[in-house]
């Protein structure tokens, strides 16, 4: 920016009168170029000529080719900042202090955010093209690699024809955006989960706005809007296995396809200790203290009898390439809400002990020690694990039962270890530090899922009506 302090500012002389408005014309020089600001009324104008002298009195450089002060032309530019460009950002700073599934997430949850902010259609290019060029802006890392043309043109489109970030200060413009934002492409309401996720990105963003000067508050602060019920997920108890169940489910699991033996005591790690799938795939040897087994003559078995522990310090969420710092998919990182190098320590039951001998023994440990592999080596899939446990929940269940929610998923099995474990009288802070929670979000998701007396209570109203 090219700028000078040879400012010259006039005084306001006589209106043009026009046929339909009177206007009043404010006048200066910088750097011996003249400029002319026309205001529709006196008050006006004095105000903007005050401006003008202030900064001359103030020392403050003017910008030759605008000829306003630099502090306006900087307060101009952020008023025209466009949501794409602030989006694009806010990504950035967002980045290094972010988990590749929050990234995603931000990723997700910003492209509705910003097509809801699209200023007018008139030559927009196609919502497919513009999907796809936004799933590359709001990545750092694929951004800063460089763009095809119908991907930069597509930039420069929504950073001509998305709001600016000050319109957001509008409560009617912030009203009809929270509106957009709950709704799915069909026009539906969308899920209460996608609309809280969405609704927490918009308010961290505009937190970052805020704190950019681009907004003087956070209009999510102080907008008000209908009150949503809040949406507690809660585990539903039906979905819960108990042991006999988990284990008629199991039997099956070894004769599916060429995997399933690999992960019978991957379910068993799942359901046994509450691991998360994406921890047990992680496992490695080193990681167990393994109790003995022993051979029982008399039932022609192996048994364990003792107890043991499981110490997790890492897990590999299943993540594409584009969201890893690495670039690499299935980033092994720290634990889910916990520092970097900060684990836990899980029993190991005399059950899962044994189905872990059995997994060591027939198939023995991957590169590094590691406990799950695939057939060719390298991590099993989220898709093989799941299509193994549905084929054998059918083969196990009857028709009716494999229909109801039971056991559904694998991450079911961890949900039932933990409802166990509350049930059986563990206190909950032990129950939380095993499963990796705090303990104010342990009681409110498994709070369906916890006796408290139920059958008791049952028993007692009974026993009054005579029963």
């Amino acid at each position: 920016m090219n700028t000078s302090t040879r400012v010259r500012v006039w005084q306001i002389g006589a209106p043009y009168v026009g046929k339909r408005k009177t206007t009043y014309k404010v006048r200066w020089t910088v750097d011996g170029n003249p400029f002319t600001e026309p205001c529709s009324t006196k008050a006006l104008a004095d105000a903007f000529r005050s401006k003008l002298v202030s900064a001359t009195t103030d020392g403050v450089p003017f910008d030759v080719e605008s000829g306003l002060p630099v502090t306006m032309v900087r307060k101009a530019e952020v008023a025209r900042r466009s949501w794409f460009d602030f989006a694009c950002g806010y990504v950035d700073r967002m980045w290094d202090e972010s988990s590749p599934g929050q990234r995603k997430t931000v990723a997700d949850t910003l492209t509705p955010i910003t097509l809801a902010l699209v200023s007018h259609e008139r030559g927009a290019p196609l919502e497919a093209a513009i999907r796809a060029a936004l799933r590359v802006a709001f990545n750092t890392r694929r951004r800063g690699q460089g763009q095809s043309e119908e991907v930069a043109a597509v930039f420069a489109w929504l950073s001509r024809n998305t709001v600016s970030v000050g319109d957001l200060a509008d409560p009617a413009v912030f009203r009809g955006l929270l509106a957009r934002i709950e709704k799915k492409r069909d026009g539906s309401r969308a899920a209460a989960n996608t609309i809280r996720l969405r609704r927490i990105t918009l308010g961290s963003a505009l937190d970052y706005a805020v704190e950019k000067k681009l907004l003087d508050t956070n209009p999510a602060k102080e907008v008000t809007s209908k009150r949503r019920r809040s949406v507690v997920h809660q585990v539903d108890r039906r979905s819960v296995a108990n042991p006999v169940q988990f284990r008629t489910v199991l039997r099956e699991v070894a004769g599916i396809g060429r995997t399933g033996g690999k992960l019978v005591a991957f379910f068993g790690a799942i359901y046994h200790a509450a691991l998360r799938p994406e921890e047990a795939l992680s496992l490695r040897d080193t990681d167990l203290e393994l109790p003995p087994r022993s051979w029982d003559r008399k039932r022609q078995r192996w048994t364990v009898s003792e107890w043991g522990s499981i110490h997790l310090t890492r897990a590999a969420p299943e993540m594409s390439a584009a969201w890893t710092d690495s670039g690499r998919p299935n980033e092994e990182r720290g634990l889910k809400h916990r520092e970097q190098g900060q684990g836990r320590t899980v029993p190991l039951s005399p059950e899962l002990a044994l189905l872990l001998h059995e997994h060591l023994t027939a198939f023995g440990t991957g590169a590094g020690g590691q406990l799950f592999v695939a057939e060719r080596g390298g991590r099993i899939g989220s898709s093989t694990y799941c299509r193994v446990w549905e084929a054998a929940r059918t083969a196990a269940f009857t028709a009716e039962v494999a229909r109801s929610p039971l056991a559904k998923r694998p991450y079911d099995l961890r949900h039932a270890c933990v409802s166990m474990w509350l049930n059986a009288g563990v206190e909950a802070p032990r129950v939380a530090e095993w499963a990796g929670h705090s303990v104010a979000v342990l009681m409110r998701v498994y709070a369906k899922c916890i006796d408290g007396g139920e059958l008791t209570a049952r028993a007692r109203v009974l026993a009054a009506l005579g029963g």
